[in-house]
């Protein structure tokens, strides 16, 4: 981790948001030609499950991201739980319950699956249940906007009212402008520019 000079000259550690943006930038910027899951090309893949399973960047995850949404007015006090679509809301809907657990908050997390199980109760969503209760959907990131676009619509027809989607890192590629047209607003840590990829 990189750090700063103050004023006085002393040593200043790098805030949480700095430690996981270098994090991303470390861990998680993989470098070379990929497809991408909406069958575009890059020249570099954000893999941010090395990000979400990582024993220091997870913690940030979640207390960023609630930081977040605290920010923009969707604190504990707003959302009963967070998830999304597994596998890729899974950690990041972990990180958060634990980041509120740690401040003395409640807040819950699910599961969406891809499909309802066929067997047991046959849920599509796991966890406590959502229906009456106010949700924000989580991603680690998006680039069309369609996971987040599932769980959004599985959490309205189980009943939750569905408040928002954060992810942690926007590629800018339109999942924003597919989510906002749901009428549901779209909260990121980071961008493309903020990681140098812009």
């Amino acid at each position: 981790m990189t750090s700063s000079t103050g004023p006085d000259g002393r040593t200043l550690s790098p805030t949480p948001r700095e430690q996981l943006r270098e994090l991303i930038a470390e861990i998680a910027v993989v470098r070379g030609r990929v497809t991408l899951s909406s069958g575009r090309e890059a020249d570099y893949y954000v893999d941010l499950r090395r990000i979400t399973l990582h024993h220091r960047a997870s913690p940030l995850v979640g207390h960023l991201l609630l930081d977040r949404l605290e920010e923009v007015g969707l604190g504990t006090a707003e959302v009963d739980a967070v998830g999304g679509l597994t596998l890729g809301a899974d950690p990041v809907a972990t990180a958060l319950l634990h980041a509120a657990a740690s401040r003395g908050l409640d807040l819950d997390a699910f599961v969406v699956r891809k499909e309802g199980k066929a067997h047991g109760l046959q849920r599509r969503i796991e966890g406590p249940d959502i229906a009456g209760r106010r949700v924000v959907v989580v991603e680690d990131t998006s680039t069309t906007g369609g996971s987040a676009i599932t769980a959004v619509e599985a959490a309205r027809e189980a009943g939750a009212e569905v408040l928002g989607v954060a992810v942690i890192v926007d590629r800018g590629t339109g999942a924003r402008e597919a989510i906002e047209a749901l009428g549901v607003p779209y909260h990121f840590l980071f961008d493309l520019t903020d990681l140098g990829l812009a």
